[in-house]
């Protein structure tokens, strides 16, 4: 999570959408910088909206405006299995080097979800349940018009490093997981598809 005080800006760091890279490219920029442990990095908009927001505004005397990025749905679970095949991945409870795309699908729709499998929601994470969610919401895979916001509002040119990047895998799905994902992400989706 960023926060940026002259410009009244907070960026969340929505899990698999760039985060490490912008947060590189701009934590120089920022006036706090929240990169550790990764349940404050990826700090929710219900989490944002309940604790820091309310303390930024209070010292502040004005409301910031919170963005972030989302992925879209299919990509975004891909990215999230891609990345725990990682040979590094210390937990083997939590690795899908021997599964394939299909199979986490199916695991992530299961209840409960195996350590694995278990990667939250988007939806969830971006929503403040009882109240505002996220200002502005920002499509992953249009990246580029979300750093013309930044730079807009930074009054500098941003140019991203790429960092963290997943292993390459199939992302292969029958018919019958692609319509269970959309069943199990369908809130992901409806908010993906909302956005401009």
């Amino acid at each position: 999570m960023l926060v940026f005080w002259e410009q009244r800006l907070a960026f969340l760091a929505t899990p698999k959408t760039g985060t490490t890279a912008i947060e590189a490219a701009l934590e120089s920029l920022a006036t706090v910088s929240i990169q550790r442990p990764p349940n404050l990095k990826h700090t929710t908009a219900q989490r944002y909206r309940r604790f820091i927001g309310p303390y930024l505004e209070a010292a502040a005397g004005e409301e910031f405006t919170l963005v972030a990025l989302m992925r879209e749905p299919r990509a975004w679970l891909g990215s999230w299995f891609r990345y725990r095949q990682r040979e590094d991945i210390l937990d083997q409870a939590r690795s899908t080097a021997d599964l394939g795309f299909d199979d986490f699908v199916r695991a992530y729709a299961s209840d409960p979800q195996p350590d694995f499998a278990a990667v939250g929601s988007q939806a969830r994470f971006l929503d403040a349940k009882s109240g505002k969610g996220v200002d502005r919401i920002f499509r992953y895979e249009d990246i580029g018009g979300f750093i013309d916001f930044l730079e807009e509002r930074l009054g500098c040119e941003i140019i991203l490093p790429r960092l963290n990047v997943s292993p390459s895998a199939s992302l292969d799905l029958s018919d019958e997981s692609e319509a269970l994902l959309r069943q199990v992400l369908e809130k992901d989706f409806a908010l993906y598809e909302s956005l401009g």
